[in-house]
This record gives structure tokens, sequence and C-alpha cells, in this order.
């Protein structure tokens, strides 16, 4: 049986993603699928969760009206959720796992996600991050 970061990477390749760049002693990878917005997704075993985060967007001037968006749009994600980096100069889609009985179907509902998350809001997001 292989050790649940090689198991992870398994199930990326049978997902057809891309690994542009892989850490072996940090147990990350970086994966693309840009046909459907997957752009730089890191995803790190941090035992004892995985966590999946993705640089979306440069936060924009007005934050007051783009954080309460953000907020409604989390609403309707099926995982994960939009969130800022500490210094709030980015919002990134992030999602944690539970890495003990992780399964693909798992890893795949959440890779899914930022990618129906873009579909239906990613015109939307490029119209703040124009601001």
């Amino acid at each position: 049986m292989p050790d649940k970061f090689e198991l992870i990477k398994q199930y990326l390749y049978e997902m057809n993603l891309a690994i542009v760049e892989e850490n072996l002693a940090e147990e990350l990878v970086v994966v693309e699928d840009e046909e459907n917005g997957i752009k730089n997704l890191i995803i790190d075993c941090e035992e004892p969760i995985v966590v999946l985060e993705q640089v979306i967007m440069r936060i924009p001037g007005d934050t007051k009206t783009l954080y309460k968006r953000l907020l409604q749009m989390n609403r309707n994600l099926v995982h994960g959720a939009f969130t800022l980096d500490e210094d709030e100069t980015v919002v990134l889609f992030r999602d944690t796992l539970q890495l003990e009985n992780l399964n693909r179907n798992e890893l795949e509902g959440s890779i899914h996600s930022l990618s129906l998350a873009l579909s239906e809001y990613g015109a939307e997001l490029l119209d703040y991050a124009a601001t």
C-alpha cells in the first residue's frame, strides 16, 4: 500500500492533472488543469489533513464590497471556501480534507468545487480585480 502522499499523487494522475512542481520533503505538489481553471493549485499533506490552496486574485482597493460578496459566494460552494491570506493581499480558494481516510472521490470533489466556483464566479471576480 503506497503512503498517503504517493496515493494522492496517484489520484492526481488518474484525474489527468499535471503535477508541475513537487517537494518530496514537504509532501507538497503543485498541479494544473488550465482548461478547468486550475492554475498552481497547491496540495500539501500536513498530517492529519491535506490542504488545497490556489491564489485567485489580488485584493483590490474596495474591500468591503468584495469581502461581503466572497462570504455570499462561500455559501454556495460545495467544498472549500474563498479566503484571504494573512496580509490581506490575495484571495485564495482553500479546502482541507482528512488525510487518514481520504479517497479519490473526496479529493476530486474538492478540486471540482474549485473549478465550478471559478466557472460560476470567475467573471465577477475579474470585475473586482479590475477595480
